[in-house]
C-alpha cells in the first residue's frame, strides 16, 4: 500500500490514518475520523508518538515509511511515545515496535504502562519507563517535555510537547471527529471545526472539566502556555492557530455557557410535545435561543453538544406505568454518564410531562438530574391532555426558566 505522510514542520510528519467510513465512536454518531500518529525526527533519535486503530495499520505503515523517504533516514525508529494507551490510538503498537527496532525506548505514563498491560498482555518482556510532569527526553537537536494530563480523557493521559517546535501532542484532548483530506485547521472553516470539537468536547471531556481547569492554571503557572504554537492531537485537525481551540476549552471547561435552553422531550399522544413547543415559545418570548429535541429521532450526543453551553434545559416525558417513558432512558443514562457535576457552570432544568392517572415520571427524572448535576426549579405534570389554561402555564414556565438564566 502507498500513503504519504504529511510534514506539519520541520523534520515533524503526520503518519495517521483516515477512517472514512466510520460512522460511530465512543458510542456517538460521527462524519469519519482519523487517528492520528506522528513521527520526529531528532539530530540522535527518532520518535513515534502514539498509533492507531484495529484494521489500519497498512495505511499507517505507508505514512511512517514514506516519512523516512522524504527525511532520507534509516528505518528505524529509537523512541516509542504512548500518550494514552485506549486502542484507538494504541492497537498496532507491539507491532510497530518489532518492526522497527525492539531495543527502541518506550514513554508512557504509569497508569498507561497498567493500561497497555491490562489490555494486550503482550509487553511483559518490554521494558516501559513511566514519565511524568517535568520529565524530559533529548533526541538530539529537540526536547520532549512530558505533561501529565489525568482524565483528558483518562486516567492515563498525558501530552508531549516539543518544546524547541512549541508542538503539543495532546492525545484525545483538543480533537474532532472529522475525516477531511488534508490536515490542518486552516484549511477548512473555522465555524466547523468549532462545532466538532464542542460535540467532542461534550461527550468525550466534559467529566474531566475540573481537571482540565487545574491544567490550564498549571500551564499558565509554568509558562509552557505560551510556548505552545501548535496543537497536534489524536483525531482531526492539526491546529496551527490554537488560539481558538484553547480559548473554546477554557470556556466549556470552566462552564461558560449562552442565554441558550435546550429543550428535550419524548412523547406518546403528542400531549408532552404540546408542552414542549409551549415551553419554547414562552423561553423565545424572551429573547433567549432555544435549541429543540426530539428523542424518537435524534440523537444524545447531539443533545449533549447543545447542552454544553446552555445555561439550562427543559425536559419532558410522559409516564408511563408511574415511570417515565422508556425512550427517554437512552437520553438519561447519557447524562448520568457524561455527568455536569464540577463543571463549574449550574444549569437549571424545568420538568414537564403529561399523566394518565397517578403521574410518576417527575419524580424520577428529578432525581435522575439531579445525580447528573443539574438543578431542577420547576416542574409541570399535566393530567391527560393540555387544554388552553395549561399550555398558558406551560408559556409561562418557559418564559420564566429564560428569565431565571439571564438574572
Amino acid at each position: 500500500m502507498k500513503a504519504n505522510a504529511v510534514k506539519i514542520a520541520e523534520g515533524v510528519y503526520w503518519v495517521g490514518v483516515i477512517h472514512w467510513n466510520s460512522r460511530t465512536f465512543h458510542g456517538y454518531g460521527i462524519p469519519g475520523t482519523t487517528y492520528n500518529a506522528y513521527l520526529v525526527f531528532g539530530e540522535e533519535k527518532t520518535v513515534l508518538i502514539d498509533n492507531v486503530y484495529r484494521g489500519m495499520f497498512e495505511q499507517f505503515d505507508a505514512r511512517v515509511r514514506d516519512a523516512f523517504v522524504q527525511e532520507g533516514r534509516d528505518f528505524k525508529i529509537d523512541v516509542f511515545v504512548q500518550n494514552h494507551s485506549e486502542m484507538d490510538h494504541s492497537t498496532f503498537l507491539r507491532e510497530t515496535i518489532e518492526k522497527y527496532n525492539l531495543d527502541a525506548e518506550i514513554y508512557a505514563s504509569a497508569n498507561c504502562i497498567k493500561f497497555l498491560d491490562a489490555q494486550y498482555h503482550n509487553f511483559a518482556d518490554l521494558e516501559i519507563k513511566a514519565v511524568a510532569t517535568g520529565d524530559e527526553l533529548d533526541i538530539g537537536g529537540r526536547t520532549l517535555k512530558f505533561i501529565s494530563a489525568p482524565m483528558l480523557h483518562w486516567p492515563d493521559s498525558m501530552f508531549t510537547l516539543l518544546a524547541e517546535d512549541g508542538i503539543l501532542f495532546s492525545n484525545d484532548a483538543f480533537g474532532q471527529h472529522v475525516a477531511y483530506s488534508k490536515r490542518f485547521d486552516e484549511d477548512y472553516p473555522l465555524d466547523n471545526l468549532l462545532k466538532e470539537a464542542q460535540k467532542y468536547y461534550a461527550n468525550l471531556v466534559t467529566l474531566g472539566s475540573p481537571m482540565l481547569r487545574m491544567k490550564f492554571q498549571e500551564l499558565n503557572d509554568t509558562g509552557l502556555i505560551k510556548d505552545i504554537k501548535m496543537i497536534a492531537p489524536c483525531h482531526g485537525q492539526i491546529w496551527t492557530n490554537p488560539e481558538p481551540i484553547i480559548e473554546k476549552y477554557a470556556e466549556w471547561g470552566s462552564g461558560v455557557c449562552k442565554d441558550k435552553i435546550t429543550v428535550i422531550y419524548d412523547t406518546m399522544h403528542h400531549s408532552t410535545e404540546k408542552l414542549a413547543y409551549q415551553i419554547a415559545e414562552g423561553i423565545m418570548s424572551e429573547d433567549v435561543e432555544v435549541r429543540m429535541y426530539f428523542m424518537q429521532e435524534d440523537n444524545p450526543d447531539d443533545v449533549i453538544t447543545d447542552i454544553l453551553d446552555s445555561k439550562a434545559i427543559a425536559l419532558g416525558a410522559p409516564t408511563m406505568m408511574n415511570k417515565p417513558f422508556p425512550r427517554i432512558g437512552n437520553m438519561m443514562y447519557w447524562l448520568d454518564c457524561v455527568n455536569f457535576k464540577g463543571t463549574g457552570s449550574e444549569k437549571n432544568a424545568l420538568i414537564f410531562s403529561s399523566k394518565g392517572w397517578g403521574g410518576g415520571a417527575v419524580v424520577k427524572l428529578q432525581r435522575d438530574l439531579e445525580d447528573a448535576g443539574f438543578t431542577v426549579t420547576d416542574t409541570l405534570d399535566v393530567l391527560f391532555v393540555p387544554d388552553e389554561g395549561v399550555l398558558d402555564e406551560a408559556f409561562e414556565k418557559g418564559a420564566k426558566l429564560a428569565r431565571s438564566i439571564k438574572e
